[in-house]
């Protein structure tokens, strides 16, 4: 996440050869630049979504 980033509510997955943009509330993926494995952010994300909200919320200001 960025400070003061643009909405929706989303996080950043980046990778070697990659990078993604993940919707918190529904964990679908916003945007994908190159090639970037998701599997272990989505489950981490999926068990954390309380945690990515508050942080969210804090970040933005909301």
């Amino acid at each position: 996440m960025y400070f003061a980033d643009h909405n929706p509510p989303h996080f950043h997955v980046l990778g070697r050869d990659g990078a993604a943009q993940v919707s918190i509330e529904t964990l679908e993926v916003i945007a994908v630049s190159g090639r970037v494995d998701l599997r272990e952010a989505l489950e981490w994300a999926a068990e954390n979504k309380a945690l990515l909200h508050a942080k969210w919320n804090e970040l933005s200001g909301s």
